[in-house]
């Protein structure tokens, strides 16, 4: 998928009393999404159940972001961290993630998710961050041309 520089610099920001929840199958298919959810990614919540979580998956997240949190979830940890989202208009958001798994009887049914805003310089720390992981990793880099 091909996309213009500027289809991701605009920022949609979270506003502070919002959680964003959804919950997916084993497979990260969505099952569930709030209305703060899809208000806030662009998409109806009908758009969002049964897709991949993956269509959020902004371009400047590392790889090893969502290594951490599968090899995480798989020992049957909580993960925590801050993601930065795509949405459906090509913009983006920023989130702190918490996301664990649901069992019944001892058994993983599903994964459930909470998200809620982080402030601006945590975004431009971890901006920073994950542009240097990218950079070390060789993983999706972009370069971005700003003309005066």
């Amino acid at each position: 998928m091909e996309f213009l520089e500027s289809e991701f610099l605009i920022e949609t920001k979270i506003p502070k009393d919002e959680l964003i929840i959804s919950r997916t199958d084993l497979r990260g298919n969505i099952t569930y999404a709030n209305e703060t959810f899809a208000r806030i990614s662009g998409y109806e919540i009908d758009e969002l159940i049964g897709q991949s979580h993956n269509i959020l998956r902004h371009p400047d997240m590392p790889k090893r972001v969502f290594r951490q949190l599968w090899e995480t979830l798989s020992v049957k940890e909580q993960w925590q961290g801050v993601v930065k989202n795509l949405r459906k208009d090509r913009g983006f958001y920023w989130v702190h993630a918490t996301i664990s798994g649901v069992y019944k009887d001892d058994k993983l049914v599903e994964y459930k998710s909470i998200r809620v805003p982080i402030s601006f310089e945590q975004k431009v720390k971890y901006q920073k961050l994950y542009d240097e992981y990218r950079n070390v990793d060789r993983d999706n880099i972009r370069i971005i041309k700003y003309i005066s």
